[in-house]
């Protein structure tokens, strides 16, 4: 399950080119995180959680019957997303980087997917009316505080998931553990109901209960 190798910075520029280009037809509707003070101590440890965004290293299991359900879950999420993605391959390679990234981050993949659904619609290159970027549509200004200072990779596929994991367990812990208001602090509409209440209801739609688990816990018929 090994990922494709990294986009280099000199291909990054095309990218960006491309996304600058496509920017009118796939604005998204995202709110302004908002830029916030972050301790030494904070931020030391998110640059750490951000650093390395190479592809992930093959994924390994503890037995066989966990591989088989993660597979099962990669056959189930692919079929949901062949709508926003026709690419076999390409959906393929986003479903495997969302996993790895939302689990690297501590988040369940059915509520990192309903944030992307909610904030660009599973499109690569949305820019928002304030900035925001790529998937979930981090704002640059997250690069400079966390990154390397380059926003231009934020619209490489797993810089930008990882930049938005990373940020939404930043502020899920920093809110106690209420995703609520943590999801509030991501679109920067803290303590406002219509963007938790909308990424929520995304969310249901890639929750997924494995049908094999479900059987074996059964019990047995009289």
């Amino acid at each position: 399950m090994s990922l494709r190798p990294p986009v280099r910075r000199g291909a990054v520029a095309g990218l960006v080119a491309g996304a600058l280009a496509l920017a009118c037809v796939t604005r998204a509707h995202a709110g302004a995180q908002v830029e916030e003070p972050l301790a030494d101590a904070v931020r030391t440890a998110l640059s750490a959680a951000i650093a390395g965004s190479a592809p992930p290293p093959e994924l390994h299991f503890d037995n066989i019957d966990q591989r088989l359900a993660y597979l099962r879950w990669l056959g189930a999420m692919s079929e949901r997303l062949k709508k926003n993605k026709s690419d076999g391959h390409e959906r393929i390679e986003f479903l495997q980087t969302v996993f790895y990234e939302s689990r690297r981050a501590g988040l369940e993949p059915a509520l990192v997917l309903g944030l992307i659904q909610a904030e660009s619609g599973f499109r690569k290159y949305a820019i928002s009316s304030v900035g925001a970027r790529g998937y979930t549509q981090v704002m640059p200004f997250w690069t400079r505080q966390i990154g390397d200072g380059d926003a231009a990779r934020l619209f490489v596929m797993q810089v930008n998931l990882r930049f938005g994991c990373v940020i939404l367990r930043h502020y899920l812990d920093a809110e106690h553990g209420d995703l609520f208001m943590a999801l509030g602090r991501y679109n920067g509409s803290r303590g406002q109901a219509a963007y938790p209440n909308m990424v929520l209801g995304a969310r249901k739609r890639w929750e997924w209960t494995d049908p094999r688990a479900v059987a074996a816990s059964a019990p047995a018929p009289r």
